[in-house]
């Protein structure tokens, strides 16, 4: 084997050519596409990390918004405690209420009755003591006599009218 510069230089010229077709129609759309590749990628992770941000946002959000409603839960069940235990409150005291109405009124009933029965009595006492003195005087007596005798004789023994 024999070295000649002819083929040196023209195996050096067809890999020059070859290097440089190769470098224009290969290695450039393939480092093209790899490029692309890698800026997918990044844009990706990018995506990827803004994302998880995000997330971790909205977690803290509904965290937050999970405990407000829990505590605004907790207020209304207590805010319905109070109002329950007023409104026991009211209840109680409108029966007490009612139930001095009724004594009160019990008692106003009570008098009256014992009004009424005095007066009766007064009346019964007052025909009965005029019968009897009637009978033991012999003698009649008129209506309105009997009424002044009837009066002047509760005066004297009871002090009532």
């Amino acid at each position: 084997m024999s070295f000649t510069w002819e083929n040196s230089i023209i195996a050096i010229l067809a890999f020059g050519i070859l290097y440089f077709l190769l470098h224009r129609y290969a290695l450039a759309p393939l480092m093209g596409v790899m490029e692309q590749r890698r800026t997918l990628v990044a844009d990706q992770l990018a995506n990827a990390d803004q994302n998880r941000k995000d997330a971790e946002t909205l977690i803290n959000d509904q965290r937050q918004a999970l405990q407000a409603a829990k505590k605004e839960a907790y207020d209304i069940i207590e805010q319905s405690k109070l109002t329950a235990s007023r409104q026991a409150e009211d209840i109680i005291a409108q029966a007490k209420a009612e139930t001095a109405r009724l004594k009160e009124e019990a008692v106003r009933d009570i008098e009256r009755e014992k009004s009424k029965a005095i007066a009766a009595l007064r009346s019964e006492v007052g025909s009965m003591s005029v019968a009897i003195a009637a009978k033991i005087i012999e003698k009649q007596v008129d209506a309105e006599a009997q009424q002044n005798l009837v009066n002047q004789y509760l005066s004297e023994v009871g002090g009532v009218q």
